[in-house]
């Protein structure tokens, strides 16, 4: 079973390194329908692998091209936005049974996807925005924050879209602006687990999965470097429907 969660972990995190969700998007719903661990170990567990992923894909990658202030500024936001959503996901965690929470999440995820999804098909038709308010790129990531934080999925797509229709960055930067957000959010989510409490897991389940991020980090960040733009953009739309489809396999599964 390590053995599985160290390549669900290298996987994802290839593939969350390469498009920029993070990859806590695709490792949450996996090992939820192995049915291997309660939801706070799981949420736990990707957590420290998706930030132990976006460390090293921002060691790995630079941010040419990229006005600091959209990646910091709502990166800072997320810090904040991320404690909120950390006390929404106890507060309600505590409220309701553990196999209805998960199916909640379950079909958030599902709906978020499937919006993106469609917002991905259609921007060449939508008027993008190109903000210049730090202001306004703090409550933008406060609000990325939030969700990424209550979902337990480092961000995900929901960055991508965010970042393509405010701030007009091609699909490379998106995706590199992306990752810097998510280390900024999981930062905020790993200190109030830790100040909250640890859940039950096995500190060498910890290492395995954050090993698989940092490989999967060193090996997406390659394969990105010799994606175009339009690649890159064909990648995140095909990963999305793939989630989908996953999305609802685990709601039928906790139904």
């Amino acid at each position: 079973m390590q053995l599985l969660l160290f390549f669900i972990c290298l996987i994802a995190s290839s593939i969350g390194a390469i498009s920029g969700i993070g990859g806590g998007i695709i490792i949450k719903p996996i090992v939820d329908s192995l049915n291997i661990m309660d939801i706070y170990s799981l949420n736990f567990l990707s957590t420290c692998t998706v930030f132990s992923m976006s460390c090293f894909s921002m060691f790995k990658n630079k941010l040419n091209g990229i006005k600091m202030y959209i990646p910091v500024f709502l990166g800072i936001g997320s810090i904040f936005g991320g404690m909120l959503g950390k006390q929404m996901f106890s507060f309600v965690g505590g409220l309701i049974k553990n196999n209805v929470f998960s199916l909640m999440q379950s079909l958030l995820l599902l709906l978020l996807n499937i919006f993106i999804l469609l917002f991905m098909l259609f921007k060449s038709k939508i008027n993008s925005k190109c903000i210049t308010s730090k202001t306004l790129t703090l409550i933008l990531g406060f609000i990325l924050g939030i969700v990424s934080s209550f979902l337990g999925i480092g961000g995900g797509p929901l960055n991508i879209a965010f970042i393509y229709y405010f701030y007009s960055l091609d699909p490379k930067q998106t995706t590199i602006a992306s990752l810097v957000i998510v280390f900024f959010s999981q930062i905020s989510n790993l200190g109030l687990t830790i100040l909250q409490g640890i859940p039950n897991v096995k500190y060498f389940t910890i290492i395995v999965m954050c090993l698989g991020g940092v490989f999967g980090a060193i090996i997406g960040s390659s394969f990105s470097k010799k994606m175009s733009n339009e690649v890159t953009q064909k990648f995140f739309v095909v990963l999305i429907v793939f989630l989908i489809m996953l999305n609802i396999y685990n709601i039928f599964n906790d139904i």
